[in-house]
């Protein structure tokens, strides 16, 4: 629902660092009705990195200042619950909306539980949710985020999905010839992950290194994507699930994924 003729809404963005997140603040940003005061990501406290995406606290810090729009942190431990979760997520939009925040601004793009799930849950805390991308083709959406001159690296796939070849490629033309016709574009579906570094929200390029490749297995998620916030009961909410690696595992009921390091 969009706010009142010639009144501007004050938003928060769940930002996730990816390109979802960056091409639907690029959009709200063009609707003067709306205005942008903070950007909402979740860490792992523990690793300090962004949930599911396994980006650093620091790059994604660089990422904000970038932007140049205030970045809170919703901060949860290395192995939450839901309750964890959905409490977390509650304190710190309480204390945006005592700032002022009267709309969530999300990625999402065609996730009817996702989206249902958001609308329900902020219904009771008087937050309007807005999703700028909705229903639009997600290959349209992919071909509009390279036109404007964004530029991302992909940080995580889902091995159900992708091969590990895909991890720590740029997004651009030749990544989505190359993507299997299984795979949605924009990996609504939770295939992949990125972190975008530049484009026209930015005042500087973000810099990092590729550090090194890393495989890492926990329960799926109940809901994913890329496009911001989701709730992700029974990950690690960070590319880590446990101190040790050789954990014994049972696939049947385990997901993998591999990740990029990022350096600052």
């Amino acid at each position: 629902m969009s706010p009142s003729p010639g009144n501007t809404a004050r938003c928060y963005m769940n930002w996730s660092g990816g390109k979802d997140s960056s091409l639907c603040l690029y959009r709200i940003l063009q609707d003067k009705s709306y205005r942008v005061d903070h950007l909402l990501t979740n860490v792992n406290s523990f690793h300090n990195r962004i949930s599911m995406h396994g980006v650093r606290r620091e790059l994604l810090e660089i990422q904000a200042a970038a932007i140049g729009i205030p970045l809170q942190t919703v901060e949860l431990p290395e192995q939450p619950g839901m309750n964890e979760y959905e409490q977390g997520m509650m304190e710190k939009i309480l204390l945006l909306k005592n700032k002022g925040c009267t709309h969530a601004i999300f990625g999402d793009i065609f996730l009817e539980d996702l989206r249902m799930y958001r609308e329900e849950k902020l219904k009771g805390l008087d937050i309007r949710a807005v999703f700028p991308l909705w229903k639009i083709p997600t290959l349209q959406l992919m071909r509009e985020f390279l036109d404007l001159g964004f530029k991302a690296i992909i940080v995580c796939v889902n091995e159900k999905w992708l091969d590990s070849s895909f991890c720590g490629r740029l997004i651009d033309e030749s990544f989505l010839q190359d993507l299997p016709e299984n795979v949605d574009p924009c990996g609504e579906n939770g295939e992949y992950h990125s972190f975008v570094f530049d484009g026209p929200l930015f005042s500087r390029p973000v810099p990092f290194q590729k550090g090194g490749l890393v495989y890492r297995q926990y329960q799926a998620p109940v809901m994913s994507g890329d496009s911001g916030n989701s709730p992700e009961s029974g990950s690690s909410d960070g590319y880590v699930n446990s101190g040790n690696s050789c954990d014994p595992v049972d696939r049947s009921r385990r997901t993998g994924f591999y990740f990029i390091d990022l350096l600052p």
